[in-house]
């Protein structure tokens, strides 16, 4: 899977007054410039669906998405549309939610109706511009009513549905347990399958406001105990060998999200992130970092200790730009 990219945020997260960004040109030139090819964009149904009307979406979203998938396409880049809050679930508060996906025939109805919908939309777009990833990091086996059954039954009726109308739609879907699970359930239905390079957590998201499991535990790579084992480029590579595993019985993979979190030292960011690029090109996998810019991406970072220069007006991180690019 030679995609390589960001994530974006342009209709991340709904509320009354936020309304959908438009493309950022400036970065998807910058991206252009510098061989990268991917978008994936983390969308929420929200900014479709009102009351938990599922069926009954807005279409003036299609001409959001249109705009997005246009500004993709005129510079070569595939655009891999993301729901990342679905009816019934998000691996962000799901509490909010009237229905839950994994147990509730209304949310799996919409879920199903909702891709439905855009697949005739976007019928007859190449599979090499667009891509569905379904559902963004289920979450934990037993978490929610959530069990490997459910998940593939689920999966399973939504690419029948989508195949239904659109044969060619390349499909994609996110690994277990927040995208590190992999999935050899599933290895037979020709679907792209996205893992996560998070790991060991106690680097990526060191200083983290909203995860405290690295708490006691100071960002050290190579070395560090997480998770039972000392992490290097070994342990890593041991890490993916599920997915190995599972792209043996003919699935594809991408990774589509990783990143580190600009309170880890920069030396120790770097000598995680070249093991894990190297792991990665290895196998021959591409990836997506989350995101383009802020605390996690490659443009104003902020993290101590970083080599910034001025790329393309951008206040980029050199080493890891040089790290990331294909």
């Amino acid at each position: 899977m030679a995609w390589y990219g960001f994530n974006f945020q342009w209709i991340f997260s709904w509320s009354l007054d936020r309304k959908p960004l438009p493309p950022d040109l400036r970065a998807l030139d910058f991206m252009a410039e510098q061989g990268f090819n991917f978008v994936r964009l983390a969308a929420d149904y929200r900014f479709w669906t009102r009351d938990f009307k599922y069926e009954e979406p807005d279409v003036s979203i299609l001409s959001v998405i249109d705009s997005y998938l246009a500004a993709c396409r005129e510079r070569g880049i595939h655009l891999s549309f993301n729901m990342h809050r679905v009816p019934g679930y998000c691996i962000n508060a799901p509490e909010i939610e009237k229905h839950n996906l994994w147990l509730d025939r209304e949310a799996q109805d919409g879920f199903t109706y909702q891709w439905e919908w855009f697949a005739r939309h976007f019928k007859g777009i190449p599979a090499d511009r667009l891509s569905f990833d379904l559902v963004n990091e289920p979450p934990n086996i037993g978490q929610y009513g959530m069990t490997r059954e459910i998940h593939a039954a689920i999966i399973g009726r939504v690419v029948t549905a989508v195949r239904a109308v659109d044969a060619q739609r390349t499909i994609v879907i996110d690994g277990l347990e927040g995208g590190n699970v992999a999935m050899p359930e599933l290895a037979d239905l020709d679907l792209v399958h996205s893992g996560r390079g998070y790991q060991p957590m106690t680097v990526s998201h060191q200083g983290a406001n909203w995860w405290h499991g690295w708490e006691g535990h100071p960002a050290v790579y190579p070395g560090g105990d997480w998770m039972g084992r000392q992490w290097d480029r070994q342990a890593l590579h041991a890490y993916f060998e599920p997915w190995r595993q599972v792209e043996a019985r003919g699935a594809r993979i991408h990774m589509g999200e990783f990143g580190c979190y600009n309170h880890t030292p920069n030396d120790v960011a770097l000598r995680w992130l070249a093991d894990l690029m190297s792991v990665w090109r290895e196998a021959g996998w591409g990836w997506a970092l989350w995101n383009f810019e802020g605390p996690f991406g490659i443009i104003n970072h902020g993290r101590p200790g970083g080599h910034f220069e001025d790329v393309g007006g951008f206040r980029v991180d050199r080493d890891l730009l040089a790290l990331l690019q294909p």
